[in-house]
This record gives structure tokens, C-alpha cells and sequence, in this order.
């Protein structure tokens, strides 16, 4: 498989310069990444390097706390898309889900949903490490019903990352109807395949040059 067309090339710290930004385009034009993934700021910046190309622009939203309000949420990612984002990674309500406020973290997804109107695909990130087993279940069923195309494990910013008992976990609960984004701590090829065994057909990373060129030298079973 071409492990490089699972990977949506990430670079998210807040310390980032325009010229990370490029140079993070460049790498995915040439390694033939499926996306970029930055905050909204930069979305026109990675729309404009990538015109042109097959490489996505994928823009993160309510993040990394998933605490925005619903309406903050649903209009950031309006203008995500309108600035030329094809994908929209959002952060789920933790507090809320936690809460067992479902209705309101249903409600919560649908909106973005609704913003969006079909114009990008949805994500929908559940911060699986701060999560118990039922609550990443729920969370999965919830993202399905409100409309999303997607579950991710996580932002890479809080106490762990995917692991691949979550991502079968998450992909036992949505079946075919979602697709399962692995990300957080996917630093090495072994990773990246432990989590595409598992049932994840995208993977967000930063480590994506090592990981596509392991891919291409290596000899396992995988």
C-alpha cells in the first residue's frame, strides 16, 4: 500500500512561521501526501501553495479543547471552508460528553455538519486518552448520527495519543458507515501501520517524511 496517501501531514504548534507552512506544503507535494493539517489562520496560506496539486487542505476546529461554543465552532469551520479548506477536524465537547450531556455533543457536531453543508468532510475528534471505553463508544455513536464522516483519536495535545485498542475500538463501533483517523504519538512506520491494522485509513502525523520513506524500504508483512 502507499502509506503516504493515508497521511495528512500536520504541523499545528503555535509557534509556527509562514515558512513552516510552505515548507510543510512542499513536503506533501512531493511525497504525495493526502493532506495538510493547520489551524484556521493558515488555511488560505496551505490553499494557495497547494493550488493545483492532489494534496488536500484539512484545517483543525475548537482546538484543542473541544470547548469552544457551538456557534464559534460552526463558524470557524464556515470560514475554514470557505478559505479553502476540504476537510474539517473538530474537537468534541470532552466536558460535555463526560457530563452525559449526549444531546448537546450530538448537537454540538450536527452544527459544524450544517456549516460545512457537504463542502468538506467532517472529522470529529474524541481525545480517546481522556476518555473511558463506553464514552469513546458513545462518543462514536453520537459523531455517526449527527452526520460527521469520520472519527479521530486525537488532538496530540493532552495526556496520550491513538493506540491501537482505541482505533479498533472506534472502528468495531462505526463499521463501514465512518471512517477512523489515527493521530497523536504516529511517529514511526511500525506505528502507522499498527494503527492501519486496526482498522484507521487516515493517519495524522508530523513524522510523515519518516514514516512514507520506512514505507518504501521496508520488507515486513505488514
Amino acid at each position: 500500500m502507499n502509506i503516504a496517501k493515508t497521511i495528512d501531514h500536520t504541523i499545528l504548534k503555535p509557534n509556527v512561521t509562514d515558512a513552516d507552512v510552505i515548507k510543510i506544503c512542499n513536503e506533501a507535494k512531493t511525497h504525495g501526501f493526502f493532506s495538510v493539517c493547520v489551524n484556521p489562520y493558515f488555511v488560505p496560506l496551505v490553499a494557495s501553495e497547494l493550488k493545483g496539486s492532489e494534496v488536500k487542505v484539512t484545517s483543525v476546529i475548537g482546538f484543542p479543547l473541544g470547548a469552544s461554543t457551538t456557534f464559534i465552532k460552526a463558524a470557524e469551520a464556515k470560514k475554514a471552508v470557505e478559505d479553502g479548506a476540504n476537510e474539517i477536524d473538530m474537537v468534541i465537547n470532552v466536558s460535555a460528553l463526560k457530563d452525559g450531556k449526549y444531546d448537546f455533543v450530538k448537537s454540538d457536531i450536527a452544527a459544524v455538519v450544517e456549516a460545512i453543508k457537504g463542502n468538506a468532510i467532517l472529522k470529529v475528534i474524541l481525545e480517546t486518552c481522556l476518555l473511558t471505553k463506553d464514552e469513546i463508544v458513545k462518543a462514536c455513536e453520537l459523531s455517526k448520527e449527527a452526520g460527521a464522516q469520520f472519527v479521530k483519536t486525537s488532538t496530540g495535545f493532552s495526556t496520550g495519543g491513538a493506540t491501537a485498542e482505541d482505533v479498533a475500538l472506534m472502528k468495531k463501533t462505526v463499521g463501514e458507515a465512518l471512517e477512523v483517523k489515527a493521530s497523536g504519538g504516529v511517529r514511526d512506520y511500525e506505528t502507522a501501520m499498527a494503527m492501519i491494522n486496526a482498522g484507521a485509513t487516515r493517519i495524522g502525523a508530523s513524522a510523515s517524511i519518516d514514516i512514507a520513506n520506512k514505507s518504501n524500504t521496508s520488507t515486513s508483512d505488514y
